[in-house]
Formats: C-alpha cells, structure tokens, sequence
C-alpha cells in the first residue's frame, strides 16, 4: 500500500514540473515574438516618418541665393544680363538679387560683406575693378561662398583659380584679334585707324586691347591714336573721337571701338564734323540691337557679338554642378563670338538689349 502512494506521489511531482516546464517555455516565447514585432512597427514608423520629412523638404523646394554683383545697371549689357538672371532663376531654383557698384569697388565690397553675411551660396560678379576686390573675394571663398566671374575675367597677374570657382563669359582677347583680322583684311594696302577704348582698367577692356594690337603687329595697319574712357560711356567716346578728328581729320580710315553703343557716339562725332560715317570703316563689340541697327544703316560695318543669355545659363549651370559636390569639366566657359556683317545680319535674332 505504501508503495503505491509513494509512486502516486511521484508521479504527481513529474507531472507537476512538467506542466510548469510547459508553462515557463510558451510564455517567455509569447514575450520574444511580441517584442520583435513591435520593434518592426517602430523601425518601419521610424522610416515611414523620415521619408515623409525628406518629403515635405524636397517639395518645399529651398531656393538658392545667389547675387549679381555688376558694375552699373546704367551699362546696357549689364542691365541686359540681369534680365536674363531673372528669367532663367526659377527653373534653377535659384533666388537671384543685384547689387549695383555705381562704379566704385567699395560698394562691391560692400555687397560682398552683405552677401556672406546674409547665407548666399554664389556670387556672379563683373564688377569695375575686380583687383580692388580681392580681399572681400577671399573672405567670401573662406566663408563657402562660390565665386563666379560673369562676362570678364580677372586681370592678368592673378592666378585666377585662386580668387574664383568658374569664369562664364567672352573672350575679349580673341575679339580683339577679330577686329583686327577684319580690319587687315579690308584694308589690304594698309590703313590708318584709331582706338576708342572701353573704361580703363576693366579686364574687357584690357584684353580688347592687347588681342588687337598684338594681331595687328608687323602688317600695314597704322594706329594713329589710342585712348580709353574713364566709363563705358557713349559721351566719353564722342569726346575722345572728337578730338581725334580734329588731330587727324582726313587721315583716319577707320575706328575701333571697344563696344557698340560707345561707337555710337563715335559716329555722331564723325557726324558732327562733317564726315559721311559710311566712308569710315567703324568695328564695334557687343552685339545689342544699337550695333545691329548701326550695321543695318551702315555707319558699323562689323559688330562682334556675345550672349548674354548663354553665359548666363553656364554660369547657374556651374553653380548648379559645385552646389551639388561634383567637379566642373572646365571652370572657364567661353561664349561663341557672333560674327554680325551685312550680310549676316539677318541670319542672328535681333537682340532685345
């Protein structure tokens, strides 16, 4: 009998621990599967959240500052090139502003002091005197700042990967060759000419310089005269014409003068000391809808034109390259030269500047 209820009693105790065996085992397996699935809820919560915040700031579409930094809005090809600053801004996402010189560099340093300041990313500058900047440039490129030449280069001397991310714009040294091979070719026997510069120190209007008279070195053109004007300013070239007129009179064959509008007054000059302007050979740089008219009439026979609406899209897409961490094929960029005669006249859109 004892022996009986010793086995029941025995048989209870096994039965007993595995049941709690049983127990412990399908809870603590209940525990893992619910900590694991709610760990997942919150990671794929976690994501879902995140990609709605990379969401939300991509369609808020952050825009980019970027500055035009220019001589003066009274210069008609910078007054021309901000129009079109604003009219390419959007598609690049771009927030674009001007700053005005009113051709005094403090002004520039000014604006550049403003820009870093105030978070732009770039600067597009053709400013009066890009050496009297150097300084605010190199604050500005220590501060992250992307420095953009537009339209002119800096003046030789400077290296200019130093001082700038990318140069958008003409080479001015080959449209001083340009004049020159026309102006050789049209007065084969040679021929007596004067120079009506732009404004003295500006990188155009150095390199307009140089390319010319470097192209026109050993052959039968003769350089009676030479002077820049203080501004690009129509009056200023009126004035220096004038007094080559009266030095020269009856000798000069032909003028250079280093852009269209400031030809302009040249020919009024010419005009004024009764001179047909036809009988002189006048060669001007720009390419505006004054130099296309002056072709047409026929007082300019050869405007070398720019476009200012191409450098501008190289320049945004040189801001829009750098911005995005990726290196530039080249950081000088040069525009086509449009070769507008009278009889290519018609074959360039007629300019709105």
């Amino acid at each position: 009998m004892k022996k009986c209820v010793a086995m029941l009693l025995t048989a209870a105790m096994v039965f007993s621990l595995v049941a709690c065996g049983s127990s412990s085992s399908d809870t603590t397996t209940t525990t893992t599967e619910e900590t694991e699935e709610e760990a997942a809820e919150e990671t794929e919560e976690a994501e879902e959240s995140t990609e709605a915040e990379e969401t939300e700031t991509a369609s808020s579409g952050e825009t980019v500052k970027v500055a035009f930094l220019t001589q003066s809005l009274s210069n008609a090809s910078q007054a021309y090139a901000w129009t079109q600053f604003q009219a390419y801004a959007e598609e690049y996402g771009f927030e674009v502003t001007v700053f005005e010189e009113d051709y005094d560099a403090q002004n520039g340093a000014s604006a550049i002091g403003t820009c870093i300041s105030q978070g732009y990313a770039a600067i597009c500058m053709n400013p009066t005197d890009p050496s009297a900047l150097i300084p605010s440039i190199m604050e500005a490129r220590e501060a992250g700042v992307l420095i953009g030449l537009y339209s002119s280069e800096l003046p030789d001397g400077y290296d200019n990967t130093d001082y700038r991310d990318f140069m958008c714009g003409t080479d001015d040294y080959l449209f001083g060759q340009i004049a020159a091979q026309t102006l050789m070719e049209a007065f084969p026997d040679g021929a007596n000419i004067v120079e009506v510069g732009g404004q003295s120190g500006h990188a155009a209007q150095i390199n307009r310089h140089d390319g010319f008279m470097d192209e026109i070195e050993g052959s039968n053109i003769t350089v009676l005269d030479s002077k820049d004007c203080e501004e690009w300013s129509s009056d200023d070239a009126m004035a220096i014409m004038e007094d080559f007129l009266v030095k020269y009179g009856d000798e000069i064959d032909a003028v250079y003068c280093h852009w269209d509008v400031g030809l302009t007054g040249c020919i009024e000059a010419i005009k004024a000391a009764g001179y047909d302007p036809t009988t002189i050979y006048s060669v001007g740089v720009d390419g505006c809808a004054i130099g296309f008219d002056q072709v047409k009439e026929g007082t300019q026979a050869l405007c070398i034109g720019q476009s200012f609406s191409q450098m501008t899209i190289d320049a945004f897409d040189c801001i829009t390259t750098l911005l995005a961490g990726e290196e530039l094929e080249s950081d000088v960029v040069w525009t086509e030269p449009q070769i507008i005669t009278i009889d290519t006249v018609d074959d360039y859109p007629y300019p709105e500047w």
